[in-house]
């Protein structure tokens, strides 16, 4: 009994170490791409250059620059966003210059997915509402049903409130079943989107069966298959199954990097994933590399989720060093007690201490840098907006009140309200504070923005201005807000002054229209 005893401790030892190994060596797997990223982000930009050639030797043959920039749109669409966003543009042009409507459809899809990627889903769902596909080719309308439910589902997976998830889910699966219907059937793209479905409907078994047929149909890119690992790897992930959910996210991750897909959460779960197995500091250069992807990517809604966990994880790699420092200093002064001869030793590790705390202030920094900056792009401004917009409303709704009941000589009823309101004063005000928040944010707006005028035509403040209406126009520009419409609103002018003031600084600057507006957009916050 004692010799079985002894056999089956040594098994069960031998297999729990494999098992370990095993595991370090699909992380190791991992860590190669992640080392060698730059070489397939060297392939793709190789493969861009060579594009743009093609581009270059063909600038006015329309019929061969729709498919030449289609090329390039599909390089760019998961990689970076704003070229993507700019190729679309051209593809739009040049789709209405052949007078092909479903180009022109086709290209306006593209730009909904460019929108979609970027977390802009308000964008994405206006520009994908402004058309209906009914006289389109098939691959149009497939591209169509494809990004609209991915908008509705996304949207659902960013919603909080489960009676809105519901009702986006369910219209994505409405949505989705008209890409179905065309899609022909054993295509990896049909295969693709059935197992969606079937996971936004919680058919878990279905859904993995339907992304296992898409990878055995074998003609895929390496995108579709991190999409569809990714999908498995969250699925096993809600059924417990965190070894295989692992599995299927380091090759999601592995594919991500494969094809310089910036526009990606494989990597992001998968350091959540590590983060919950307690392999801190992995799940740290994972959470940091997804950050930086993002950020290359310029997705929005991703850099947020990322800044959201990423103090998390941080925080909790910060005490285990800090509790790794106790244990020193507990040690360093045993020894001390013990030989003191070892106090050079010492010297060494409160050197070790020192750069510790470095680092963790350096972390504690970066963190606050990143909850600050998300607290006032995306909560302090859309406050201000609101409720000052909404206060000027009802300035202007009780001035109005006044002079009716003026009018009708209802003089007992004035008593109950203030006089002498000031609407102009208010305004005032509300832009004062909107040029004080902005240029906290974008303390160098001015000064940039100069730089893209004509030496001579530059815009001089007087010494209480902080911005002026030209100014205050291409901040809300910058902002995002690109209505004509709001803008007019906000700053209390017609549409047509509005134009007029745009028209006016377009003529002074140093670009030409498109790359002007896309400078003003690269100016950089705080």
């Amino acid at each position: 009994m004692k010799i079985q005893s002894t056999i089956l401790l040594i098994l069960f030892l031998f297999t729990f170490f494999c098992r370990i190994e095993a595991e370090n060596e699909k992380l190791d797997s991992i860590n190669y791409y992640i080392a060698h990223q730059s070489y397939y982000d060297e392939l793709k930009e190789n493969r861009i250059k060579g594009i743009k050639k093609s581009i270059a030797l063909n600038k006015n043959a329309n019929l061969i620059l729709y498919p030449l920039y289609t090329d390039l749109f599909n390089e760019y669409r998961s990689y970076i966003y704003d070229s993507a966003y700019v190729y679309v543009e051209k593809l739009i042009d040049v789709s209405k210059r052949l007078d092909d409507k479903d180009k022109i459809t086709s290209s306006k899809v593209k730009q909904g997915f460019c929108f979609l990627s970027s977390g802009l889903f308000n964008e994405a769902f206006d520009i994908l509402s402004s058309f209906n596909v009914r006289d389109c080719s098939t691959d149009t309308k497939i591209d169509y049903y494809t990004c609209k439910s991915r908008l509705y589902y996304d949207m659902a997976d960013y919603n909080k409130m489960p009676e809105f998830r519901k009702r986006y889910n369910d219209r994505g699966n409405v949505i989705i079943d008209s890409a179905i219907m065309l899609l022909p059937q054993n295509n990896s793209r049909y295969w693709s989107a059935v197992g969606l479905k079937n996971m936004k409907t919680e058919k878990y078994s279905e859904a993995i069966d339907a992304f296992q047929k898409m990878i055995n149909c074998q003609n895929y890119s390496e995108h579709d298959f991190a999409i569809a690992t990714s999908s498995i790897a969250y699925i096993l992930g809600l059924q417990g199954n965190k070894d295989e959910a692992k599995k299927y996210l380091i090759q999601a991750a592995i594919a991500d990097i494969k094809s310089s897909t910036k526009e990606t959460v494989a990597l992001r779960n998968l350091a959540q994933l590590l983060y919950k197995e307690r392999d801190i500091t992995t799940a740290v250069v994972y959470i940091r590399q997804a950050l930086k992807d993002a950020s290359f990517y310029n997705a929005r809604h991703r850099q947020l989720e990322i800044g959201n966990i990423l103090p998390i994880i941080e925080g909790e790699r910060v005490n285990i060093i800090e509790k790794q420092r106790d244990r020193v200093e507990l040690f360093v002064v045993f020894i001390m007690i013990l030989v003191i001869a070892l106090v050079f030793a010492l010297y060494f590790i409160r050197k070790s201490l020192k750069h510790l705390q470095i680092a963790k202030q350096e972390i504690q920094a970066t963190n606050q840098d990143l909850m600050d900056a998300n607290l006032i792009k995306n909560e302090y401004i859309g406050y201000f907006f609101n409720q000052n917009s909404e206060f000027i409303e009802k300035l202007g709704f009780l001035q109005r009140w006044v002079n009716k009941k003026v009018i009708a000589k209802q003089y007992d009823e004035l008593k109950k309200f203030p006089q002498n309101l000031d609407i102009q004063k208010e305004r005032e005000a509300l832009y004062e504070r909107f040029d004080k928040i902005f240029l906290k944010i974008f303390p160098i707006f001015v000064e940039e923005f100069n730089k893209l005028l004509k030496p001579d035509e530059q815009i001089h403040l007087k010494n209480d201005e902080l911005l002026n209406t030209d100014l205050r126009i291409y901040a809300l520009i910058r902002l995002g807000i690109n209505d004509v419409e709001k803008i007019a609103h906000f700053l209390d002018y017609s549409v047509n002054t509005i134009y007029t003031y745009k028209t006016k600084i377009k003529c002074k600057a140093l670009y030409e229209s498109k790359d002007f507006k896309r400078k003003v957009m690269e100016i950089k916050s705080y």
